[in-house]
């Protein structure tokens, strides 16, 4: 299995893990949004709680060249790990909610 197809399951898999989470408050829907062709994803919130509607990005991320861009992370603790752990290399994360200026401070990939 080639590099890129590795890193589009890794990103479902992500996806698909936290879209089983269901907020505890309101009704809300996990919406995953897997565009493989572009290779854009997202993990969306939609519904109703107290405040009024929710349309919400949790996670945001793309495949540009070989690169994963983690455009959004709204987890707790952060995608980064969980994508090492399923074998993507830490040189092809870019961490693209940071200022480019500041993305070889991450350790991850500056683009």
């Amino acid at each position: 299995m080639d590099k890129l197809e590795i890193y589009r399951q890794a990103i479902e898999k992500v996806l698909s893990d936290y879209a089983r989470y269901k907020p505890s408050h309101g009704e809300i829907e996990m919406l995953r949004i897997c565009d493989r062709e572009s290779d854009r994803y997202l993990l969306m919130g939609v519904g109703w709680d107290n405040t009024g509607r929710v349309h919400d990005v949790v996670l945001h991320l793309r495949i540009r060249g070989d690169k994963i861009w983690i455009e959004w992370d709204g987890t707790g603790e952060g995608v980064t790990q969980e994508l090492l752990d399923l074998g993507v290399m830490q040189d092809d994360i870019v961490l693209g909610f940071y200022r480019p200026e500041n993305r070889a401070l991450t350790g991850f990939a500056i683009a």
